[in-house]
């Protein structure tokens, strides 16, 4: 058994370090199987030795993410044990201080895992990215965080975001009121997402302008999409016929990110979806990026990675 002092340079670090209610040392203890013990007024982790190692090197490893001016969280701390227990915590250290974007509000927005820094860098990089994972992972808001970022710095002259409505099917009509109020209920997540980043003001006023555009993906066909960024979301519900439509409409200056999850097909049963079928078609193509997000990527509640992780499992 191992005493290990818990290294603090100030009250305030270690109550970040803590978190509410103790919540991040408790994630930490269960996580390791350690306890938390006073020694001469000190705070120490006390366990088995190989136990209390794995458990210091996650507490020092919150300590740099609290120096670098990052916030502590409980699905941070899960993330970092979860490396730990894989040896792999060395992998976080490219998270501190990446700023991805900021909110209205100024606040940055960062990358919480190492999927996610992956899946940021793959939309930088290629013209086309396909962004897969369960929910959670933060697909949706990051695509709409690099679309913004490139709206600002002038990379393109508007966003365009796109879902398939009502299911796969997009049938309409019978919904009360005009398009927009038709399609909002289903593109939801996305104004949420572009309200944050850009505040309501600059966003109703870019919308107003047509700078932006959501419309359903019905919408996109006979289109050449020119000079701009280029959202599908919940691409998993597309058919085939569907999602070659949208990818054929990229234009001159254009980007292009679809992103779905695969557990969650609302297809009619004999329809293949559109996202697994262009993900194996367009593997090899050259500038068109695929990432695949996992449950360890889940940003939501804790308990959130745990349901994901369930229906996995069942499903194998």
């Amino acid at each position: 058994m191992l005493f290990q002092k818990i290294k603090v340079d100030s009250m305030d670090e270690l109550m970040k370090l803590f978190g509410p209610f103790d919540e991040n040392i408790k994630a930490i203890c269960a996580a390791f199987d350690v306890k938390v013990v006073m020694q001469e007024g000190e705070s120490s982790l006390y366990g088995e030795a190989e136990n209390v190692a794995k458990a210091s090197r996650v507490v020092d490893k919150l300590r740099n993410f609290i120096a670098s001016g990052d916030e502590i969280d409980i699905g941070r701390v899960n993330y970092l044990c979860d490396l730990a227990k894989m040896d792999k915590l060395e992998d976080a250290d490219e998270l501190m201080g990446d700023v991805v974007s900021i909110t209205s509000r100024g606040k940055p927005i960062k990358c919480k895992t190492v999927g996610q820094k992956k899946y940021v860098d793959v939309m930088k990089k290629n013209t086309i990215t396909f962004g897969v994972g369960p929910a959670g992972t933060g697909k949706t808001y990051l695509a709409v965080a690099i679309a913004v970022n490139a709206l600002k710095a002038k990379q393109v002259e508007k966003i365009i975001l796109t879902r398939p409505a009502v299911e796969a099917g997009e049938k309409l009509g019978f919904l009360p009121g005009d398009l927009q109020e038709k399609v909002t209920p289903y593109l939801r997540p996305l104004y949420d997402a572009l309200q944050e980043l850009l505040g309501m003001d600059s966003y109703a006023k870019l919308m107003e302008r047509g700078t932006i555009e959501i419309a359903p993906l019905a919408y996109m066909r006979g289109r050449t999409l020119n000079n701009a960024f280029v959202i599908l979301d919940e691409a998993q519900n597309t058919t085939r016929e569907q999602i070659k439509m949208f990818l054929t409409r990229l234009g001159e200056g254009s980007k292009m990110v679809v992103t779905g999850d695969l557990t969650q097909i609302d297809l009619p049963k004999g329809l293949t979806s559109g996202l697994r079928h262009a993900i194996k078609v367009l593997k090899d193509i050259e500038d068109i990026g695929i990432i695949r997000l996992n449950e360890r990527d889940v940003v939501r509640h804790p308990l959130v990675q745990k349901i994901v992780k369930a229906y996995e499992t069942e499903e194998k």
